[in-house]
């Protein structure tokens, strides 16, 4: 049953089923954390800019715009190549 987990968590997190337990930690791990500083750095921002513009402050968007941003950063680091680039 626990193996049954794990791929299904790869097959939904990465598009791929691996049954290496470290991998799913590793890469848990590092979303995890892309979120979090995703989140938090969209709250603040939203707070500045709510207390700029002098309306009050609204963590319902914030936390809206984190996983949007979350979502993108994932996305963009998907679409860009690992390969080097070719000597010019």
């Amino acid at each position: 049953m626990e193996k049954a987990k794990i791929a299904f968590i790869n097959l939904l997190c990465y598009g791929n089923i691996k049954r290496d337990e470290k991998f799913l930690e590793v890469n848990f791990v590092r979303y995890f954390w892309t979120f979090f500083w995703a989140f938090l750095l969209v709250e603040m921002l939203t707070y500045v800019v709510s207390s700029m513009t002098g309306s009050a402050f609204n963590f319902q968007l914030g936390a809206i715009l984190g996983v949007i941003v979350t979502i993108l950063v994932y996305v963009i680091s998907a679409l860009i190549p690992n390969e080097p680039a070719q000597k010019h």
